[in-house]
């Protein structure tokens, strides 16, 4: 696997009405040395066909799909597939704003203290 500068962690469950727009919201960062992991964790709605149209559309989405076990179990699995330098965290509810993970990394490589 290539490594990038951010991997954003998602852990999804029945999101069939906002992840859409959680993901996209990542993909239009200005910041483009990312990937985007997404948990499937067991939706039983239209959440994974979204999901592998996402997928299929943008090389950075990597979906991996479980059976339900819970958002911090989700987020486990995630953070274990993540190449990223750093790792961001993104709720299938959440919209980004275009420069979130530049100004983030920005203050993390601005000092060094910072976790």
């Amino acid at each position: 696997m290539s490594s990038c500068l951010v991997s954003v962690v998602m852990g999804v469950y029945n999101a069939k009405d906002s992840v859409h727009a959680a993901v996209c919201s990542i993909l239009e960062q200005s910041l483009e040395d990312l990937e985007v992991i997404i948990i499937n964790d067991g939706s039983t709605d239209d959440t994974i066909e979204i999901l592998k149209s996402l997928q299929g559309k943008d090389s950075r989405v990597k979906v991996i799909n479980q059976e339900n076990q819970g958002l911090t179990r989700s987020l486990i699995t995630g953070c274990k597939h993540a190449q990223g330098r750093y790792i961001a965290r993104q709720d299938a509810d959440d919209v980004s704003p275009p420069d979130r993970l530049q100004e983030q990394v920005n203050a993390l490589e601005a000092d060094a203290s910072a976790v």
